[in-house]
């Protein structure tokens, strides 16, 4: 752990729901306080991830993230812009466009040295659902990180 201390910690999110659009909700972790006679109290803390799993993690949300939605907070160029995708067909062109897409967000992480690996595929039994397979070599680290999951519909 200690290699990937550079890749920060962040709080955990969870995907809510997908229709539409994806629906993400920070994490939380039940935890058991004091027990006071038959009852006990119990809170709600916040979870977190750290090292490659908050890369990882940051990596998804750059790619979900429509570009220009963080203008306002003075990030106009944060995200990518694979939701101009939506309703394309699910051709070699499109699929070569998500590709260029996802490189195109990616050179703004500066926590990725390399991309090693970016697979872009149909889901099997359907017609407009692409899923990315996506590995990077952060920087000063030799532990490769995959990503994977994210599922596009056009």
């Amino acid at each position: 752990m200690q290699e990937n201390r550079h890749l920060l910690t962040d709080l955990g999110i969870q995907l809510s729901h997908h229709e539409l659009r994806p629906v993400y909700q920070i994490a939380t972790e039940k935890k058991r306080g004091i027990t006071r006679s038959s009852s006990s109290l119990h809170f709600t803390d916040f979870s977190t991830v750290s090292g490659s799993d908050n890369l990882a993690q940051a990596i998804t949300i750059r790619l979900l993230t429509p570009r220009g939605e963080l203008t306002a907070l003075a990030h106009p160029d944060y995200g990518s812009r694979l939701h101009e995708l939506i309703g394309q067909p699910n051709t070699d062109n499109t699929r070569n466009l998500v590709r260029l897409y996802i490189l195109e967000a990616l050179q703004q992480e500066v926590r990725i040295a390399e991309i090693i690996k970016l697979k872009v595929a149909q889901v099997p039994g359907t017609r407009d659902q692409l899923s990315v397979l996506l590995q990077v070599l952060p920087v000063a680290s030799t532990e490769v990180v995959t990503v994977e999951g994210i599922t596009l519909i056009l």
